[in-house]
C-alpha cells in the first residue's frame, strides 16, 4: 500500500512574530490612519469619552463633521483614545497637544501558527490531589477573548546580565508617535479570541450541557453578512472588524463575518476552549480525544484579521486596538492573540489595568537572536516547543534498507516503489519539473533560513512538484519537525545524514547500471519517553528583544509543534507560537478560576516561576538551532510552563499597573517626525512622580517582574529591590537558593523570609557585583525561593 500525505497547515506567520521585519502595508497616501492615545478618561460615560475625541480633532480639522468623518474607531473603554484618518501635518499638531499620550500610524500584522494537553498534566488521570483542570472546574464560567531534575518545589526568578548596553537614551519629553501598521498572525488558544474567526459548526464548540450564558457578558453576536455565523452557549459573541483595512486587498474567498476562511483562528480557539470531542484524529494521526485546556470556558471572537489577495493574512493595528477596547467592555476574563505586534499599547495595558490577563505569541522569525515580538512587560509572551510525539515514517530503499524520516503521510491506494532522483539542492529542482512525472525527488535544503521560512519554500517547492505529476519528495533539512503542506503527495522531511544515506544508495545504483528506488510507508505515531522532549522550536522567536533589551522575553514556552486541533469540521496538525499562545491562555483562565483574586501580574508570576528548564530525563532543554544548544531565558523564558507547580506557587511578584505606565513612558523610544516611530510626549507634572517611583530608563529592572535584567553592568554593583506576595501557607519560611551568572558576585538580603500571615507581603534586595571587566556579551543565573519544608519553590 503506498501513502498520501497532506502534512498539517503550518501557521508560521507573523501576528506575534519577527515583526521587526514588518513593513507598513499600503501606498502612502495623502492621509494615513494614525492611533492617537490620551491621558487617562476624563469621563466613565463611553459616549462623553468619544464627544471629548471629536471636539479634539474639530479642533485642528477645523469642524465637528470633518472630525466624525476622519474618525475611524473611539477607544473608550479600556483607555481613551481614537483612530483617525490624518495628514502629516495634522498629526503633528494633534502631536503637541497637552492631552495626548502618543500618536502613531497605524500598522498591519500578520498571524502566527492534542496530546499536548495531557502532556502538561491536565489529563482526566483524577489526580490526588486533584490537578488544576479538576480544581479550575474546566474553567467553567470564564470567558475568553480570541482574536487566532526538574525544577520541582521552588519560586525561581531568571537573573540575566546584560553587559553590552544596546538601548538608547530616552528624550524624557518624549514617548512615542507612529502611523497604524497591519500585522500578521501566528496562531493562538485563548478564550478572548482575535484573530481570523470562528467555524461555529466544528464539533469542538458544541455547547451540550453548557448552562445559561453568564450574566456579566456584555457583547454581542454580530452574524455578518456573507457566510453568516450563529452563536451559541459555548461562543457567546463573535464581532469582526475590518473599517481599517483597505478592502481591495481583501479575498475574494473571505467571509463579511466572524467566520473564519482560513481555518487558524478555529485552531487556536478550539486549542485553547475547545468542548470534548472523541475519536479526532488527522487521517488515523494523533488519534485521540480532542479538547481545549479550559473545555467548559465561554469562547468571545473578534476577527480582525483578514485573508488576502495574493495569499497571506493581514491584521490592522487599529482594528486590533478596537476589538481589545471592545473586548474590555464585554467583560472578557482572558485575551489570546497569535498576532505579530509590540504589544498594542495602550489597549493591552488598558486590559490589564481592567484585570484582564493578556496573553500574545512571540513570533516564528526564530531561531535568530532578537526577533522576539510582543515584548511589552505586562503581557505573557509565549515561546513554542516540542511535546513528546513524533511521526516517524519508514523510507525502504531498493536494495532493503530502511531509513526514518518525520511526516505526516497516511495510507493510501498509491503504489510501492517509485524511480528515486537525487538532487544536491532543492533550489534547482524547478528546471527539472518536466522529468519528474511519477518520480520521487531526494534534494538538500542547505540554505538555512528561519524555520518560517524554510517551511513556506518547501511546501512551495512540493506544490510545483504535485502540479508536475511527482509522486513525492525526500527533503534534507534542519528543522525537519516542522513538517509542511505536501500538496497532496508523498512527502518526508530527513536529518542531513540520512539524506546523505539516501544519495548514496541512487549514486551506486546509478554507477552500477541500476535505476535506483525507494517506497514510503505512512507515518506511524509515537507518544512518550522515548521521544525527547520539550525542546524550543527552531521557528521559535528568540530574545532579547530588540525594543525592551532589558526585560527578559519571552516570559514562558508551552507546546507549539504538530497541535492537533479543530479546522472547520474536520481536525489538523499545525505548528507556531500562535499555537503555544492559546495553551498559555488555557492554563491562565484555570488559574483564574482556582485564584479568581489573584491580578493578571499574579498569574504571570505563577506561570513564569514555577516552569522547568530540565527534560523527562533530567538533563537541561534544548534550543533547536544550527547548532542545537541548552536553552536560556532568551529562547524560553522561566522554563516550560506546568499548570499543576503554576496552581500553588507559594509566592507570587505582584504588580501595581500604574508602574507598568511609568515604565513604558520612560522607556518609550524617540523620533523626530511622526513619520518615525513612538514620539510620545509626557503630561505635565508627571516627570517628578515617575522619578520618584524609581521606574526610569535606567531602572527598567525596579518593576517587580518574575525575571531580572541588568544593563551595562560594570565596576559598580547595582543593588535592586522585589517584593514577595506570600499565597501559600500562613506561617511560610522561605530560604534564598542563589546560582549567580558567570562573572558575577550575586547576594540576597535577607537570604530567609518568614511570613506570618497569607497575603503578606516581604521585600528583599539583591546586589549583583561584576567580579571582573567584560566588554559585551550575558550571563545568566538564577535565584530560588525554597520552602524549609520543600512544599513550595519559585524561580
Amino acid at each position: 500500500m503506498g501513502t498520501h500525505c497532506t502534512p498539517p497547515s503550518t501557521f508560521l506567520l507573523l501576528f506575534v512574530l519577527g515583526f521587526f521585519q514588518m513593513e507598513a502595508l499600503g501606498d502612502e497616501a495623502l492621509t494615513k490612519l494614525y492611533i492617537v492615545c490620551l491621558e487617562e478618561r476624563q469621563h466613565e460615560d463611553p459616549e462623553l469619552v468619544t464627544a471629548s475625541h471629536h471636539e479634539m480633532l474639530s479642533s485642528v480639522l477645523v469642524g465637528k463633521d470633518a472630525a466624525v468623518n476622519s474618525i475611524v474607531y473611539s477607544y473608550r473603554y479600556g483607555f481613551s483614545g481614537f483612530a483617525a484618518r490624518l495628514k502629516e501635518s495634522q498629526a503633528d499638531q494633534i502631536a503637541v497637544l497637552p492631552e495626548v499620550m502618543s500618536i502613531e500610524p497605524s500598522r498591519a500584522f500578520r498571524l502566527q501558527t492534542t496530546r499536548s494537553w495531557d502532556y502538561l498534566g491536565l489529563g482526566y488521570q483524577h489526580h490526588q490531589p486533584p490537578g488544576l483542570l479538576e480544581r479550575g472546574k474546566e474553567s467553567d464560567g470564564i470567558l475568553i477573548g480570541v482574536a487566532s531534575g526538574r525544577n520541582r518545589g521552588a519560586l525561581t526568578t531568571v537573573v540575566m546580565a546584560l553587559y553590552h548596553r544596546v538601548g538608547k537614551e530616552l528624550l524624557p519629553e518624549v514617548m512615542s508617535i507612529e502611523p497604524s501598521r497591519a500585522f500578521r498572525l501566528q496562531t493562538t488558544r485563548s478564550w478572548d479570541y482575535l484573530g481570523l474567526g470562528i467555524w461555529p459548526e466544528s464539533r469542538s464548540f458544541d455547547d451540550s450541557g453548557y448552562g445559561p450564558v453568564p450574566s456579566r457578558w456584555k457583547g454581542t453576536c454580530d452574524a455578518g453578512v456573507e457566510g453568516p455565523i450563529r452563536c451559541n452557549k459555548k461562543i457567546i459573541g463573535a464581532r469582526y472588524y475590518k473599517d481599517a483595512v483597505d478592502p481591495s486587498r481583501i479575498s475574494q474567498d473571505e467571509y463579511e463575518s466572524p467566520r473564519d476562511a482560513v481555518g487558524h483562528g478555529t485552531h487556536t480557539a478550539s486549542t485553547a476552549a475547545g468542548s470534548l470531542v472523541s475519536f479526532a484524529s488527522f487521517h488515523g494521526l494523533g488519534a485521540g480525544t480532542a479538547r481545549g485546556g479550559a473545555p467548559r470556558a465561554r469562547l468571545a471572537i473578534y476577527k480582525v484579521c483578514w485573508k488576502m489577495t495574493g495569499g497571506g493574512d493581514l491584521c490592522e493595528m487599529a482594528d486590533v486596538l478596537k476589538a481589545i477596547d471592545d473586548a474590555v467592555d464585554n467583560g472578557v476574563d482572558i485575551l489570546s492573540l497569535s498576532i505579530g505586534g509590540y504589544g498594542y499599547f495602550p489597549a493591552s495595558l488598558g486590559a490589564v489595568r481592567k484585570g484582564i490577563t493578556v496573553v500574545f505569541s512571540g513570533g516564528n522569525d526564530g531561531p535568530v537572536p532578537q526577533t522576539i515580538n510582543n515584548a511589552v512587560p505586562w503581557v505573557i509572551t509565549v515561546a513554542a516547543s516540542t511535546i513528546d510525539r513524533s511521526f516517524p515514517t519508514d523510507i525502504i530503499l531498493g536494495n532493503g534498507r530502511t531509513l526514518v524520516g518525520q511526516s505526516m503521510c497516511y495510507a493510501s491506494s498509491d503504489p510501492g516503489y517509485k524511480v528515486l532522483v537525487a538532487f544536491d539542492s532543492c533550489s534547482v529542482v524547478p528546471q527539472y519539473l518536466t522529468q519528474l512525472a511519477d518520480k520521487i525527488v531526494l534534494c538538500f535544503d542547505r540554505a538555512f533560513a528561519a524555520a518560517v521560512t524554510a517551511a513556506s519554500e518547501t511546501s512551495q517547492l512540493l506544490a510545483r512538484l504535485s502540479q508536475a505529476g511527482a509522486r513525492g519528495a525526500i527533503i534534507a533539512r534542519f528543522p525537519r519537525n516542522i513538517l509542511p503542506d505536501c500538496s497532496g503527495i508523498t512527502c518526508v522531511l530527513v536529518d542531513y545524514d540520512v539524506g546523505g544515506q539516501i544519495a548514496n544508495y541512487a549514486r551506486v545504483e546509478s554507477a552500477s547500471g541500476r535505476i535506483p528506488v525507494v517506497h514510503v510507508n505512512p507515518a506511524s505515531n509515537i507518544v512518550g519517553s522515548q521521544v525527547t522532549s520539550p525542546r524550543v522550536a527552531a521557528f521559535s522567536a528568540r530574545g532579547p528583544s530588540t525594543g525592551y533589551p532589558d526585560l527578559v522575553k519571552p516570559d514562558i514556552t508551552a507546546p507549539g509543534v504538530n497541535i492537533l486541533a479543530a479546522v472547520r469540521d474536520w481536525y489538523q496538525f499545525m505548528s507556531g507560537t500562535s499555537m503555544a499562545c492559546p495553551h498559555v491562555s488555557g492554563i491562565a483562565a484555570l488559574l483564574k478560576v482556582v485564584h479568581p483574586d489573584w491580578s493578571p501580574a499574579a498569574i504571570k508570576s505563577a506561570l513564569v516561576t514555577t516552569a522547568y528548564t530540565t527534560n523527562e530525563r533530567g538533563f537541561p532543554v534544548e534550543a533547536e538551532a544550527i547548532p542545537r544548544k541548552l536553552a536560556d531565558p532568551f529562547d524560553y523564558g522561566g522554563g516550560h510552563i506546568d499548570p499543576n507547580r503554576a496552581m500553588d506557587p507559594g509566592l507570587i511578584y505582584d504588580i501595581d499597573p500604574n508602574d507598568y505606565v511609568n515604565f513604558f513612558r520612560y522607556t518609550n523610544r524617540a523620533s523626530n517626525s511622526t513619520s518615525g516611530q513612538n514620539h510620545l510626549k509626557l503630561p505635565s507634572g508627571a516627570i517628578p512622580d515617575l522619578r520618584k517611583s524609581g521606574v526610569g530608563s535606567s531602572r527598567t529592572y525596579d518593576l517587580n517582574l518574575p525575571s531580572i535584567s541588568i544593563p551595562d553592568l560594570k565596576e559598580t554593583p547595582v543593588k535592586v529591590r522585589r517584593t514577595v506576595t506570600n499565597v501559600g501557607d500562613t506561617h511560610g519560611r522561605y530560604m534564598a537558593v542563589v546560582q549567580s551568572p558567570a562573572g558575577v558576585k550575586m547576594e540576597v538580603q535577607p537570604s530567609v523570609l518568614h511570613f506570618r500571615a497569607s497575603g503578606e507581603k516581604l521585600h528583599f534586595e539583591v546586589t549583583f557585583t561584576p567580579l571582573h571587566k567584560v566588554q559585551g556579551g550575558f550571563t545568566f543565573g538564577s535565584l530560588t525561593w525554597v520552602h524549609r519544608h520543600g512544599k513550595n519553590s519559585i524561580t
